[in-house]
């Protein structure tokens, strides 16, 4: 089992990455208030720290600094910022990588065995839990299975679902659907987009008025989990 400390403050991130990770023997233990994750840090014997720089009340590249001082494990540090400057700032502190958000967590994964490998730690037991995906896509074909089984869906609905399976995990907002979506343009209320959701609900849920796969994110969107 590789341990993993996270600093990130955005618990929705923070929850499919912990899930995600997990799925590969990588537990990660998240702190979200960067104080209570420096004193906490020291107290557990971690693999790797993931980092974010944009956080409440001190920014990450000081929090960057403190751990490169104090111990001797490698940091990945995860942020939207895009400002050069902090990304040379955090590799001259110490960092070992920066990984621009958004991005896909199979690329996080695969740099975190990448750096592993390098500080010659034991990473025999990263290997994918054998879980069943529930959601699978056939680009080529153009087909979405449940759970090994076919579902028809309307090419407005494929789009949608495709696109939802795309970024599993990750909240898709209304304006990411209309731009992915050859059936419906930007003069479309939001209500097109929530019949077809609906109708969507209808063949992949066992209680459509209770969904538990395909989630809405009151203000931000909608979310496909697993």
């Amino acid at each position: 089992m590789i341990n993993i400390a996270m600093v990130e403050d955005d618990t929705e991130l923070a929850e499919v990455l912990i899930q995600y990770l997990s799925k590969y023997n990588i537990k990660v233990t998240n702190y979200e208030d960067p104080f209570i994750a420096l004193s906490a840090i020291g107290l557990k014997e971690y693999d790797l720290v993931i980092l974010d720089l944009t956080l409440p009340g001190l920014d990450g590249l000081e929090v960057c600094k403190e751990l490169v001082a104090k111990y001797d494990f490698p940091i990945i540090i995860s942020s939207a910022r895009s400002d050069i400057t902090d990304k040379v700032i955090a590799l001259e502190l110490g960092a070992d990588d920066y990984l621009p958000k958004p991005y896909d967590p199979r690329e996080l994964e695969v740099r975190i065995k990448t750096i592993l490998r390098r500080y010659n730690k034991d990473i025999h037991s990263v290997a994918p839990a054998k879980k069943q995906e529930i959601f699978v896509l056939d680009e080529e074909k153009q087909e979405i299975t449940k759970n090994g089984h076919f579902v028809k869906f309307t090419p407005a609905e494929y789009q949608i679902m495709a696109l939802m399976c795309q970024r599993k995990g990750f909240i898709v907002s209304r304006y990411d659907i209309l731009e992915n979506s050859d059936f419906l343009n930007s003069d479309e209320d939001n209500g097109s987009i929530a019949v077809i959701i609906n109708r969507i609900r209808a063949k992949i849920e066992d209680e459509p008025k209770k969904p538990k796969y395909f989630l809405t994110i009151r203000g931000m969107g909608y979310r496909l989990v697993e």
